[in-house]
């Protein structure tokens, strides 16, 4: 099988899938997904694959999914393609495993949390910026991994500045480890667990992942993305502005636009109020 966005190889029992879209730092394409659900399906469907592991290529793991929709694609039709690649890696029979470097941002994280564990590199970075381009979460997982305190810090915020240190902290990472080890730390988690009985890994995950479902994480993920979708389909004068600068100019441009807007000049001041 021949993929463009992504590689597939399989060492042994362990599957490696790895985002291949350097030059745009691994951003999830409509494409991609499409590729990254056939790959687990090929991983799920060959008995000799035990563990299914994913990781990027060049210089991150992802910047998240790709801002540039297609015009003539349908966004609610999209989200929902998207949310099914996330929810993959947490449905997945077979153990998931991510190792992650230098950006792991908006749906790369939740992609990331969604994996049964995650190794980081020293030098990465977290974060879900989305509320900064008037975006919605599309599998909202971060308050099942890391509360709803922290999540709320995060999302409501936009933070993409949470370190590699701080996410192991706070319950993102399983552990962190420098980048020329990064690879070799998954592939040895994920031989221990190869190694085991596969029936009773199978069932202790589902095991596992039952006490999230029968707290119905399941009707709130979907009621979240049902929100998601109102957020990516329901048009405002903000909205409309910052998205033809954001074609135009990039991100940056359309960011300080924003809060130009909003009197912000990038530094917070203190102010007397004696």
């Amino acid at each position: 099988m021949t993929f463009a966005t992504i590689k597939y190889e399989t060492e042994g029992p362990l599957a490696w899938i790895t985002l291949n879209r350097p030059e745009k730092l691994n951003a999830i394409s409509k494409q991609m997904v499409a590729e990254l659900k056939l790959a687990t399906d090929m991983a799920q469907c060959d008995d000799s694959i035990r563990v299914i592991l994913i990781k990027g290529e060049g210089r991150a793991f992802s910047a998240g999914f790709d801002l540039e929709y297609d015009a003539n694609s349908n966004i609610t039709d999209e989200l929902y393609n998207d949310f099914d690649l996330i929810m993959r890696f947490w449905d997945s029979p077979k153990p998931t495993i991510a190792a992650v470097h230098t950006y792991c941002l908006g749906g790369a994280l939740e992609l990331a949390v969604a994996c049964d564990i995650t190794i980081a590199a020293t030098g990465c970075r977290f974060g879900e910026p989305e509320v900064k381009f008037g975006s919605g979460i599309v599998a909202m997982l971060l308050p099942y991994a890391i509360g709803p305190k922290r999540a709320k810090e995060m999302l409501l915020t936009g933070n993409d500045r949470i370190s590699s240190e701080q996410a192991e902290s706070w319950g993102l990472v399983n552990r962190v480890v420098s980048p020329e080890n990064l690879v070799e730390e998954a592939r040895m988690v994920a031989m221990e667990i190869a190694r085991n009985d596969q029936h009773a890994v199978r069932i202790t995950k589902q095991a596992i992942n039952t006490t999230y479902e029968i707290g119905r994480m399941r009707d709130a993920l979907k009621h979240a993305l049902e929100l998601d979708v109102a957020i990516e389909t329901t048009e405002t004068d903000e909205s409309r502005q910052f998205n033809e600068i954001l074609k135009k100019d990039g991100a940056r441009a359309a960011i300080e636009w924003r809060d130009s807007q909003m009197g912000f000049t990038g530094e917070v001041k203190k102010h007397d109020l004696g």
